[in-house]
């Protein structure tokens, strides 16, 4: 049988996407782009303004019959001084480089104003000045890259022929002295061809040509990776690559293009090519049109399916050229951890909000199911104690998930690496918070969600450490009035699974009690359950605490550098003994956890015994062991993803 409903809602969801990759090929922002000096100032009517006039009035010279594609001069002496170039794309001609440079100076002027240092990039030129001497010096810092945003199916495949055919138009433009410092080329790709421009300004040696267009080139990765076209400029040189022959028709060819491992391909004008674009754009926004037109015939009929959220709020995809701008091309240096699914990157998204983006491995072991699973789940999911998705994407075999992003990492590692951060009453609140989110997923949200892998890692902390539990790919949704279920993969991480569950399979709402019981005792005690081994009696923290418990030591566990009251203590002890009792009938409920936490005032009952050996000896009571020496638990993470 269809759920209508959610057909609808994922139709909705493929009609956006349809659309916007039909925009993103008019989606792409016009020059010009800038880059403005914001620290070095110059005051109106000044020496220095009145020199930037003059230099601005001679870039170029009025007579486009005489003019160059490349100049530079100087106004003014002293320290009001100004330095200034320009320089035009060698395929255009001279009447198209007068207007191009004219019409930068005056965005120099409207973009960048009292600016003492200035670039300005217009489609066909650039126009640079300064109150420094730049002029035969090389400069790569703030390369801009623009992509196409449509995204080539086998990117590894098309960056290595891009590389090549500009790497070897590159050493041309530096190296051939007749090349002016200018080349173009072609290498086929597939049915295609791509087609390749670098030039470097001529105030340049030919070692400075070449250094600054393999700076642009390295570049690439991280604006315009897997792009079906893109430029960089620099300050000192230019490149583009694109599926068409950008670079003819301007002009007539008196050469032939650098033929790099393809065919050489002459072009007589540039019309057919102007054609065959205004055709495709004119298609592309007929389908959006119409496109567009059932979108709102949906919105109509959609009043009468229930449960259809606004699309934007459920499905906020954003697009992979983005996220690798974002993380800078995933590069190590923005990694914040490393786990069994894959990494996760610090990014910066373009309105400069910080993200965390899990990058979903290839071959991790998290598929699409627990993806889309993740995806869908926590997007349904509000609570403060909740990390908050952000947006997501899926592209080919790449899957990401983007949450906000915490400054204080997991609870892990602050806890047991930099636990003198944490002082009593914040170790209270972080359990306090743990608990609330908890209980939201059992039994005050709309679904009753089992998280699975309730662990310290997979708390993240905010700027005021406030507690967010993260990681939801191996939560499970329980509909109506089922209680408990049964599987035969076990995930999770051992030293937090409850018995039933490492051993059977079964799990229910009293798993995640049970995981939220270690995390409770880890955190008042500051010690970490995997790895814990006090004696063969007590190869667990939990088997040791329940041991001092029933002896009536169980300050003993409290660390000497904690300043906490004993009967605080001892009372929170209890609480985690009881959520780790070995029979899940025992535990409490996280609804009656919270009133434990929260009403000192509450009789608290006294804790069973829990599960002695926790982890690959599969809870063997120790009455069966009969070890001479003292051995420590092999504890196995089977889903230990790192924090956000």
């Amino acid at each position: 049988m269809f759920h209508y409903p959610i057909v609808f809602k994922f139709i909705q969801f493929f009609l956006v996407l349809y659309t916007l990759d039909f925009l993103s090929y008019l989606a792409l922002a016009d020059p010009p782009y800038e880059i403005c000096s914001t620290r070095n100032i110059y005051a109106n009517g000044s020496s220095f303004d009145n020199n930037l006039s003059n230099l601005l009035l001679s870039l170029p010279f009025n007579d486009s019959n005489s003019i160059s594609k490349f100049g530079n001069t100087s106004s003014g002496i002293g320290l009001d001084r100004v330095y200034g170039l320009y320089m035009c794309l060698d395929f255009v001609s001279n009447e198209t480089c007068l207007k191009c440079v004219t019409n930068a100076i005056a965005d120099t002027v409207k973009l960048c104003p009292q600016s003492k240092e200035a670039v300005v990039y217009e489609e066909f030129c650039q126009v640079r000045y300064s109150n420094k001497n730049f002029i035969g010096s090389l400069n790569v810092n703030g390369n801009i890259g623009k992509d196409n945003v449509q995204n080539i199916s086998e990117p590894v495949k098309f960056e290595t022929s891009v590389n090549k055919l500009l790497n070897g138009l590159t050493k041309i433009a530096s190296f051939n002295v007749s090349a002016n410092m200018y080349a173009t080329g072609e290498v086929p790709f597939e049915d295609k061809t791509i087609y390749a421009l670098v030039q470097c300004t001529r105030d340049l040696a030919a070692n400075d040509c070449s250094r600054c267009l393999l700076s642009a080139i390295g570049d690439i990765p991280g604006c315009c990776y897997a792009s079906i076209g893109a430029r960089v400029m620099s300050r000192s040189c230019y490149l583009r690559y694109e599926f068409y022959p950008f670079y003819l028709g301007e002009k007539e060819q008196t050469k032939s293009s650098t033929n790099l491992g393809g065919k050489s391909k002459h072009f007589s004008s540039y019309n057919s090519s102007k054609i065959w674009m205004i055709t495709v754009i004119a298609v592309g926004v007929g389908l959006v049109i119409i496109i567009f037109i059932c979108y709102l015939c949906f919105l109509r009929n959609r009043q009468s399916n229930k449960g259809n959220g606004k699309i934007s709020k459920d499905f906020p995809f954003i697009d992979l050229a983005s996220l690798r701008v974002a993380t800078r091309n995933f590069t190590d240096s923005n990694k914040l951890g490393e786990g069994g699914f894959g990494p996760v990157y610090k990014g910066i998204l373009s309105d400069g909000q910080e993200v965390a983006i899990k990058r979903l491995s290839i071959c991790s072991e998290q598929g699409s199911e627990e993806f889309i699973n993740e995806v869908m789940l926590i997007l349904k999911l509000q609570h403060k104690n909740l990390v908050k998705l952000l947006g997501f994407c899926v592209d080919g075999e790449e899957k990401l998930l983007v949450y906000e992003y915490l400054p204080n990492g997991s609870l892990d590692v602050v806890l047991f690496e930099q636990h003198a951060q944490l002082d009593w009453t914040k170790r209270l609140d972080i359990i306090n918070g743990i608990a609330r989110g908890i209980l939201y997923l059992h039994e005050d949200s709309r679904l009753q969600i089992i998280h699975r892998d309730l662990k310290a890692s997979n708390v993240l902390l905010d700027n005021d450490m406030n507690p967010k539990i993260s990681d939801f790919g191996m939560a499970r949704i329980f509909a109506g009035s089922e209680g408990e279920a049964n599987t035969t993969t076990i995930v999770g991480t051992y030293g937090y699974m409850a018995p039933e569950y490492a051993m059977e399979g079964l799990y229910s709402i009293k798993s995640d009690v049970f995981g939220f019981g270690v995390l409770l005792l880890e955190i008042i005690t500051g010690i970490r359950n995997a790895g814990f081994c006090y004696s063969k009696t007590t190869p667990s923290l939990l088997a040791y605490a329940w041991h001092l418990w029933n002896d009536g030591k169980g300050l003993e566990l409290r660390d000497p550098l904690l300043l906490c009251p004993g009967d605080q203590f001892l009372r929170y002890m209890n609480i985690g003994l009881l959520c780790v009792q070995e029979d899940a009938f025992d535990r409490p409920t996280m609804s009656s956890v919270v009133l434990m936490l929260m009403n000192e005032s509450v009789m608290l009952g006294q804790p069973g015994k829990p599960p002695f050996s926790v982890g690959r000896l599969n809870f063997i009571d120790q009455n069966e062991l009969d070890l001479e020496e003292e051995y420590s638990v092999n504890f196995l993470t089977v889903s230990d993803i790192l924090p956000l």
